[in-house]
């Protein structure tokens, strides 16, 4: 069968004229299609959003946080005016305690200090505080050197010229290490055209030709690693390590224990009576002091003995006290300057000389 478009359009005319008409005569005659009132449903109005009331809740929450941030801010203001106060009183409190846990060792200074007189001389540093005394004694004039230790900077030992076995004077040490002053330390021995260091010596925590026990008169002395005086005889090498020496020397004899005179061995009491004498003592407040005699020769005529050096420590009111190299040997340097009179009418070069430093 043969179907021709022509057919094809007058059979979807004739099927949809109907509707066609309709929607012509609707046009024609104005009419207008509403919705039912079932496609309205009908309005709760309690549903509906209260704006007005919104606004105003979170206006008065506003305002309630806004008088709460203020209390705060007043609360935090008067904590921090508090606590800005009571800081302020115990910086006081401490302040005050630590005035009167010092007040003791400055009454305690000012005792031992009068009994020295004036000083002629002082050094005030970070580091330390050294004062110089001028002695006169009934039969001898001598120098002493207060020394308060503040870091361990302040003082040191050192072997002449640095080596085992080299010597220098008090004075060519001070310059060399730019030093402020300086002692004499401890005692020689001479061989093969070299100055060795007598018996134990230990610098800067090292024993400079190994530990040797104490024999006869010898003792040890030195500071430790706490800047406080040790001293005495040893006779094994651990019994000085539990002290941990920074550095010392060793001489003869020990003066002074606990503020007490030691007895003098015979030997020492008339070889020789008189002459120039070096001792390092120190206080119950740690500082330290170094005694230096004048006298003119090693013959025994002039200078002091040693238990006139006794009777002047114990005047003095030191704890301990340590005999070290005299004669020749004794030398203070102070400001780069000698203060004493040495007695060989030049300085004598040592083995070990002690340092102090700005």
């Amino acid at each position: 069968m043969k179907i021709r478009i022509k057919d094809v359009n007058r059979v979807f005319l004739l099927a949809t004229a109907p509707f066609l008409g309709a929607a012509i005569w609707l046009l024609l005659s104005g009419m207008t299609i509403m919705p039912g009132d079932a496609a309205y449903p009908p309005l709760d109005e309690d549903k509906l959003p209260q704006t007005g009331h919104q606004a105003d809740a979170i206006v008065q929450k506003l305002e309630q946080a806004n008088a709460l941030a203020v209390q705060t801010a007043e609360s935090i203001k008067k904590d921090a005016e508090l606590y800005s106060k009571t800081n302020a009183e115990m910086r006081a409190i401490v302040n005050s305690t630590a005035l009167q846990k010092e007040r003791p060792l400055h009454i305690y200074d000012r005792r031992i200090t009068i009994k020295l007189g004036s000083p002629s001389e002082s050094v005030q540093t970070d580091n330390l505080r050294a004062q110089l005394y001028y002695i006169k004694a009934q039969h001898f004039v001598g120098y002493a050197l207060k020394v308060k230790l503040k870091t361990d900077k302040a003082m040191s030992m050192v072997l002449g010229k640095d080596e085992f076995g080299r010597s220098e004077t008090t004075l060519a040490a001070v310059k060399r290490y730019k030093a402020f002053a300086g002692v004499n330390a401890g005692g020689y021995a001479d061989g093969n055209g070299k100055r060795y260091p007598l018996s134990t010596t230990v610098v800067d925590g090292e024993y400079v030709g190994g530990f040797q026990p104490s024999v006869k008169d010898l003792f040890f002395v030195g500071l430790n690693e706490d800047l406080k005086l040790i001293g005495g005889k040893y006779s094994r090498k651990d019994q000085l390590d539990k002290q941990k020496p920074k550095f010392g020397a060793s001489f003869v004899p020990i003066l002074m224990k606990n503020g007490k005179k030691q007895e003098i061995p015979a030997k020492w009491k008339t070889s020789p009576l008189r002459a120039p004498r070096t001792v390092i003592a120190n206080y119950k407040d740690d500082q330290l002091l170094f005694l230096v005699t004048d006298g003119y020769n090693e013959g025994g005529r002039s200078g002091a003995t040693l238990e006139e050096i006794q009777i002047l420590l114990q005047r003095f009111g030191v704890k301990d006290a340590y005999n070290l190299d005299g004669g020749g040997s004794s030398t203070l340097v102070f400001n780069g300057r000698v203060v004493n009179k040495p007695s060989d009418g030049q300085m004598r070069r040592l083995a070990t000389n002690f340092l102090f430093f700005k």
